[in-house]
């Protein structure tokens, strides 16, 4: 029997999860589960980068996106759940990286200059936020992965963690595998207001929202903006609500929206009423596994410190080979 290639990925803890993350990696996390030895982990010190100044509730963030994973169906017996901060040795070999990492690479990284435009309201001239790719390939290469799942967008990000590994291994010796990006595929999902679906846009539907929350915010969401009548016909195929009808209803209910909308037979509050109860019952197994572990607090900390304990073994065992391969 061959042995599972190793994937590790990570999520910032800024907040309760939502649709977007759902679908853009937890999805895919569980479907990788059973394929892949798998490290997923609570990037708490990541969340440090943009949010330095602001860290009052990051220690309860870290428990409630533990929460979240589990109750997705992320299985603490397939995969090994842990958080960054509890592993130290991801700082030292962030330190040691730094050292032989060249400023350029870090500078050209595309995701930083977005993100220097679109944080603009913050202070991120710092050298945490420039070198945090540094940090990141420290997380990854820590545990010798063979593979980071990325939306083709992240390629960048694994990238300099495989340039960074290289000219460790041409310095030092070859100690690191150089991780490949495995491509995950993610459902086109916008926000309410057809932006990109996030926190900071106050837009985001959480996997955490109870039924009435999730059909108010769903009668908030932008429509076909040429239809401005229920007399008018509708284009599916510009209406976000449609898209998420394609997610969460069924076949035979996406037929008929679409050909209703089309010859203006249904309006959009009521277009928006049937997808919000779709929507409620996609959701429900996830509310439920929520509750279970809300309820037992102890069996979430139990999760993340056998996880820990399994990450700070291998992270251990690498630091070794590391100093050893550095001779101090």
């Amino acid at each position: 029997m061959s042995q599972k290639k190793r994937i590790l990925s990570g999520m910032r803890p800024t907040g309760p999860l939502h649709l977007g993350n759902y679908h853009g990696a937890l999805v895919n996390w569980v479907k990788m589960q059973d394929q892949y030895d798998c490290f997923f982990f609570i990037a708490d010190w990541h969340a440090l980068t943009s949010d330095y100044e602001n860290t009052a509730l990051i220690s309860e963030n870290v428990i409630q996106m533990m929460i979240d994973w589990l109750s997705v169906g992320l299985s603490p017996e397939k995969n090994t759940l842990f958080v960054q901060s509890r592993i130290k040795e991801h700082a030292e070999l962030f330190l040691l990286l730094s050292m032989i990492t060249p400023v350029p690479w870090l500078e050209r990284n595309p995701t930083y200059k977005d993100q220097i435009v679109q944080l603009n309201h913050k202070d991120l001239s710092t050298f945490g936020f420039l070198g945090y790719p540094v940090l990141q390939a420290a997380d990854i290469i820590m545990y010798m992965a063979d593979a980071v799942p990325v939306g083709i967008d992240q390629v960048p990000h694994v990238e300099i963690t495989r340039e960074i590994a290289r000219r460790f291994n041409y310095l030092y010796g070859a100690i690191f595998p150089e991780p490949e990006s495995v491509l995950t595929e993610t459902p086109k999902i916008l926000g309410l207001d057809r932006r990109k679906m996030s926190k900071s846009y106050d837009n985001a539907i959480y996997l955490s929202d109870d039924p009435d929350i999730v059909r108010s915010k769903v009668l908030q969401m932008i429509t076909d903006p040429q239809r401005a009548r229920k007399s008018d016909p509708g284009n599916p195929e510009v209406c976000n609500v449609y898209e998420f009808h394609k997610l969460y209803s069924d076949k035979e209910m996406v037929l008929k929206i679409d050909n209703e909308c089309r010859t203006a037979n249904i309006g959009c509050v009521e277009c928006k009423k049937i997808m919000a109860e779709s929507l409620i019952q996609m959701l429900e197994p996830i509310h439920q596994k929520r509750l279970y572990y809300e309820e037992r607090p102890e069996l979430v900390h139990e999760v993340i410190s056998k996880g820990c304990e399994k990450a700070r073994n291998i992270a251990q065992k690498t630091m070794k080979a590391v100093r050893s391969a550095i001779k101090i």
